[in-house]
């Protein structure tokens, strides 16, 4: 299987002012991301406004990047859906486009029981040789997935990460000490990645990586050659940057940033608008105290 990488970055999707996706720019970011850090890019997820993407321009986003990247990084799918059935045709059709995994969100608004999410993971992983990444991010889909949960799911071959948006450090430490190798955790918060690492996680699928990717893959490295305080003093430095980045909801003040610096990825759909003028006066300011690694 191909290394996916510690460090991946949940890409926006650019659209024009049209509002349809722009995907020569993606393709542009794409490249410019694995510039700067990135070892690989989650297409189409919370970042990529999934909700707002039809399933055809998903494919064809796919479709673009890859052709873009070829070898250069990892690309993840997100193919997830509170419909099985439609994960299910979703993941198949990425796997044909030739993704390197796909991303498999906790089904959200129908409130499955832990049984169902077990059944619900298992059958997509059954219907695609694709490596699968498990998703838990409770603050969008209200169920979250027990530890006990995925470290079942992790006993399945081709399931093999899950990206922790929990916050919860108890269940982290637990799957990464019962499920062992079988289950790569990357932090699904980057002001979480720091401490996921040190009890034992793989890396982030990370937003802010979009403007200091670098930095954070500095950190990373710095963890993983026992150089804690350095990491910790890089974690330290980029927080105030990443809490900027959700003050309101993701990706508003992030592709607000992005324009900001001269790289355009227009606006979000709706229902999300652009940023107002107090959370773009927010972002504006925090932007003055960073050097930014993406290059225009």
């Amino acid at each position: 299987m191909k290394k996916l990488g510690r460090l991946l970055t949940a890409m926006v999707t650019p659209f024009k002012e049209s509002g349809e996706v722009d995907y020569e720019q993606a393709k542009k970011l794409a490249l410019a991301l694995l510039n700067v850090g990135s070892d690989g890019l989650v297409l189409a997820a919370t970042t990529g406004e999934s909700p707002t993407l039809s399933w055809e321009e998903e494919m064809s986003l796919f479709t673009e990047v890859k052709s873009a990247v070829g070898e250069r990084g990892s690309i993840v799918a997100y193919t997830g859906s509170n419909s099985t059935a439609e994960a299910v045709e979703a993941t198949k059709g990425a796997e044909k486009i030739g993704v390197d995994a796909c991303l498999l969100v906790v089904p959200y608004y129908n409130k499955p029981t832990q049984e169902g999410l077990y059944q619900h993971f298992k059958t997509i992983a059954q219907s695609t040789s694709l490596p699968c990444i498990l998703y838990n991010v409770p603050g969008r889909t209200i169920t979250s997935l027990s530890a006990d949960t995925a470290i079942r799911l992790s006993r399945i071959d081709n399931i093999i990460g899950v990206k922790e948006a929990s916050g919860n450090l108890g269940q982290i430490s637990k799957i990464i000490t019962e499920a062992g190798e079988n289950l790569l955790v990357w932090s699904g918060n980057d002001n979480d990645t720091f401490h996921i690492l040190a009890v034992g996680g793989y890396g982030v699928i990370s937003v802010a990586s979009h403007l200091v990717g670098k930095q954070i893959k500095e950190m990373i490295d710095n963890f993983l050659l026992g150089k804690v305080t350095e990491a910790a003093d890089i974690h330290n430095r980029l927080l105030p940057l990443i809490d900027a980045l959700f003050i309101v909801s993701n990706p508003i003040p992030l592709k607000y940033a992005l324009n900001q610096i001269g790289f355009k990825v227009g606006k979000p759909r709706l229902p999300l608008v652009e940023a107002d003028e107090k959370t773009a006066a927010q972002i504006r300011e925090i932007l003055k105290n960073y050097k930014i690694d993406l290059k225009v």
